[in-house]
């Protein structure tokens, strides 16, 4: 069962209070930048982790700026469409109400409150900080000259979402590497035996989204599943196409390239 720790009280809620109920996920990002994207990002996982515990979803977004320019690079990133707020005037006997959001975005009354921290780039250092040696990364909402979003995308996943990120070349590159490794991983356990996912890793993975969503406990799994000596490949393949699910990061995209 999905517990998310309300922002605004500090105590853990559940996520589906009633079987089967409707939740609604509302982010609410206005403006197109970096941190905006991270919000819808992290309603996006949200509403993957319910629709995994098979909870019903009507994801929702509120803004008043650039929301054009951000839905685009959302769906660049990979996340799936949400409603528009202001087309909606009433709700649908919701059993509960998520809302997804930046420090300082007024929120409505009521409902449980997902706070999401805030992302910066090299060109928000402090006055008179030095500049980064590795220039500047991102243009308004998305990195310049990222080839793959998905690498933003994973970038973005790999900290906790109330700890502050900042996406320099350095991280971005991590990112960048790890993803690559992963898809060539996966193209290879891809030509062996199919074998189900091991009952103890789909615990932790689930016991890890099911904490508040947190997914860098689930990439630490991921990571410990990709070198655990005794893991058939074919339940390497069956947890990470398992795990995509939660994550998007498309890691299947290279079958076949390695034949």
């Amino acid at each position: 069962m999905l517990r998310i720790i309300d922002a605004r009280t500090g105590e853990p809620v559940e996520a589906a209070p009633a079987r089967r109920g409707l939740t609604r996920v509302q982010a609410h990002a206005s403006g197109f930048g970096p941190t905006a994207l991270r919000v819808l990002l992290t309603a996006d996982v949200l509403v993957r982790a319910l629709e995994l515990g098979g909870t019903p979803v009507w994801a929702m977004l509120s803004g008043h700026h650039e929301q054009a320019e951000l839905r685009a690079a959302a769906t660049t990133l990979g996340i799936r469409p949400f409603e528009d707020a202001h087309d909606l005037a009433s709700g649908l006997g919701e059993a509960q109400v998520i809302h997804v959001a930046g420090e300082g975005e007024p929120l409505p009354p009521g409902g449980v409150v997902v706070g999401v921290a805030p992302v910066s780039g090299p060109r928000d250092t402090a006055p008179g900080a030095p500049p980064s040696s590795r220039g500047t990364v991102f243009d308004r909402g998305l990195p310049a000259d990222l080839p793959d979003p998905s690498v933003l995308r994973l970038a973005l996943l790999a900290s906790p979402r109330g700890a502050p990120v900042r996406l320099d070349a350095d991280a971005l590159d991590e990112a960048g590497r790890t993803l690559a490794r992963w898809r060539h991983a996966v193209a290879l356990w891809a030509r062996q035996p199919s074998r189900p996912v091991p009952d103890d890793v789909r615990g932790r993975l689930r016991a890890a989204w099911e904490d508040d969503l947190n997914v860098p406990e689930v990439l630490r799994v991921l990571n410990s599943v990709e070198t655990a000596p005794a893991l058939p490949d074919g339940a390497r393949f069956e947890t990470y196409a398992y795990t995509d699910r939660l994550l998007g990061l498309d890691v299947a995209r290279d079958l076949g390239s390695f034949a």
